[in-house]
């Protein structure tokens, strides 16, 4: 198979529903509990971006392809009178339909119409409701959807089994992203095939809907210029305060391998399920430097912040907190370069049960026996890792593991600090930084008797692929020749 024809020619259909038709000439009654609809579509979607105050129409048909006459018990708009949404039976407008009939072999029109100001910045980006249908105790439900403000509006079209995508850069194209309306993804991935590239401008702003994310296809590639003050968000589209701290509000930006690197610049990553995911689908293929990770952010994420599978990642300045599992998961070896990161973990306690770093450099074969990776390569600088457990690393490694942590402050169990140690150089263990405010997601060093203030190594920073002498807040490390440890320099209160 052509991989430049064929986007997403690794996804394997492992079966395929076969299902005959059983036809008869005479008609049979439904009992109640079987009587139910058909649709013509599960989504009623209002797709114009209006540029001015308006309204606009969508129709979907009802079917009966039951054996006998059916009454429709309740036709009811959700959201009732508070709805943005109306709808129209039989030339009547309401929110609730009682004893609707259709015949047998019939159907029906139903007319939604929305009115919407998308230039109201308190409207959500996304305007849901549902139609909701009772037929003799079956409840069925389809949903309206709109768009609330005005923006660039990526919705998932296509699908390969049962994943959802919209191919936003196909082979040899380039899709290039700006600041000047908000990017809002629905429904499934924007996704870059191969050969393909998504650039994203400085101050440009992605709101992904639940379920939905971004897909960089092997071989294909991203690149997001964010700048000190002007960064690039990644979040959820759910713009109520209620939801500012809420994780798993969409899915992840997934990446996999390829000759030319990712990179992302001043980014900020939050409120989803994995920021990052760095996979390479074959084992077989590498390349090394295939991710950048420059003054970037990746918080509140219900799974992982940033999950790699046989990678090549350099990363400065990064801050990767609060996760429902690990932080950071380097798996079955790679190439991974970490300096001046902070890796910070106050997920609740009593559900995390994972440290906030994993390094893994084995696989497992089919009699369950650990393989090593023959590329394995882990190095740490200037880096804390803490949290509120016992133990924040894990070193998983087997035969010869080549990883080292430098100049570091680390948080691990006792027991495993013996065991550890041969990986430690002038690291700081089991010492709290002292944040300013872990509750708030504020990870800046709070005081100077902080154990991290002037304990790093100014080898770590000349020695960096990226220019991390300056903080993540743009605040010099080198002045005084004594950096400290972390994303974040301490700074003295005014």
């Amino acid at each position: 198979m052509d991989r430049k024809s064929y986007f997403i020619s690794f996804i394997l259909l492992l079966s395929v529903l076969l299902g005959c038709c059983m036809v008869s000439c005479e008609r049979t009654p439904v009992g109640n509990g079987d009587a139910g609809l058909s649709f013509s579509t599960d989504t009623v979607m209002f797709d114009t971006v209006f540029t001015t105050i308006g309204s606009s129409t969508r129709e979907m048909k009802i079917y009966n392809k039951y054996g006998d006459d059916l009454v429709i018990n309740d036709i009811t708009l959700a959201g009732g009178s508070s709805s943005q949404f109306s709808i129209n039976l039989n030339g009547m407008s309401g929110t609730h339909f009682t004893n609707v009939e259709i015949p047998y072999g019939d159907s029906i029109y139903l007319f939604a119409k929305v009115r919407i100001n998308p230039n109201d910045i308190n409207n959500p980006f996304v305007v849901e409701d549902d139609i909701v249908f009772n037929t003799n105790g079956k409840e069925q439900t389809v949903k309206l959807l709109a768009w609330g403000q005005n923006a660039n509006y990526i919705i998932a079209t296509d699908s390969v089994g049962s994943l959802k995508l919209n191919i936003i850069a196909h082979e040899n194209e380039i899709a290039h992203w700006t600041a000047e309306r908000p990017y809002v993804i629905i429904g499934g991935y924007a996704a870059v095939d191969s050969l393909g590239t998504l650039i994203v401008d400085a101050g440009a702003h992605i709101y992904l809907h639940k379920g939905s994310g971004i897909w960089i296809y092997r071989y294909g590639n991203i690149i997001v210029n964010g700048t000190g003050g002007n960064e690039v968000v990644f979040e959820s589209d759910r713009l109520e305060p209620e939801y500012d701290n809420v994780s798993a509000m969409w899915d992840r930006i997934w990446i996999n391998e390829g000759p030319v690197r990712n990179e992302f610049h001043h980014t900020v990553i939050r409120n989803g399920f994995i920021g990052i995911q760095a996979e390479s689908l074959s084992l077989s293929e590498y390349w090394s430097d295939n991710l950048l990770l420059d003054n970037v952010i990746i918080e509140n994420m219900s799974g992982m912040g940033l999950y790699a599978v046989l990678y090549s990642i350099n990363a400065g300045n990064v801050l990767v907190d609060n996760c429902g599992s690990y932080l950071v998961g380097l798996t079955l070896g790679g190439e991974y370069d970490f300096r001046n990161c902070t890796f910070a973990n106050f997920w609740n306690s009593s559900i995390r049960q994972t440290s906030s770093l994993y390094v893994n450099n084995y696989y497992l074969d089919e009699n369950y026996n650990p393989v090593q990776v023959s590329l394995n390569d882990y190095y740490f600088g200037n880096c804390i890792i803490y949290g509120v457990l016992e133990n924040e690393l894990y070193l998983d490694g087997v035969g010869t593991f080549n990883c080292s942590l430098q100049n570091s402050l680390v948080k691990i169990a006792r027991d495993r600090i013996d065991d550890y140690s041969k990986y430690f150089t002038d690291c700081i263990i089991n010492k709290s930084p002292v944040f300013s405010d872990s509750a708030n997601f504020n990870y800046h060093i709070d005081t100077v008797i902080s154990p991290s203030v002037n304990a790093g190594s100014m080898d770590v920073i000349n020695g960096s692929p990226i220019d991390i002498s300056k903080d993540l807040d743009g605040v010099s490390r080198t002045n005084d020749g004594n950096p400290d440890i972390g994303a974040y320099e301490f700074v003295e209160p005014l």
